[in-house]
């Protein structure tokens, strides 16, 4: 796959975002092509694919959409624009862009100099570990709350 290939294929996965935000925004293409600072042509080329978009653009026509998400542009980037589209406006955007935000530092913290004894071979793993123990947690929330519920 040569690098022309893989912008092409951003491209297409970012219009396929964008232009699930503008659908669910409920603001015309126009409104959120103004609030996005974009011409109305430029934009509808964006959102067809058939103009290289930056990721500020995108980030703008995000915003403008009321859907702000940097979470949701690295999902489409990698290829997940169907979960990224599903996602915005949600919870589990919003905790994906905090979660984000947060787990480089957070790593580096904790881990100090043994960062370096990280192998990319444990990432998949420790996903499904990280996704095992946030269903355990939200299922003890759910626990306590249906506790206090029929304690009373």
């Amino acid at each position: 796959m040569t690098c022309s290939d893989m912008t092409l294929g951003i491209n297409a996965r970012l219009a396929r975002l964008l232009t699930a935000a503008v659908d669910r925004s409920g603001k015309s293409r126009r409104e959120v092509a103004r609030a996005a600072a974009m011409n109305k042509d430029t934009f509808l080329r964006v959102l067809r694919g058939e103009k290289a978009v930056t990721f500020e653009e995108a980030a703008r026509v995000l915003d403008a959409c009321g859907l702000a998400s940097n979470g949701a542009l690295l999902l489409a980037i990698l290829g997940h624009e169907d979960l990224a589209a599903e996602w915005l406006g949600e919870d589990a955007g919003a905790f994906l862009d905090q979660f984000l935000a947060a787990l480089p530092v957070t790593m580096n913290e904790t881990l100090g100099p043994r960062i370096a004894d990280l192998r990319p071979r444990w990432a998949i793993g420790t996903s499904r570990l990280v996704a095992r123990l946030l269903a355990k947690h939200i299922d003890e929330f759910t626990e306590r709350d249906i506790s206090l519920v029929l304690g009373r």
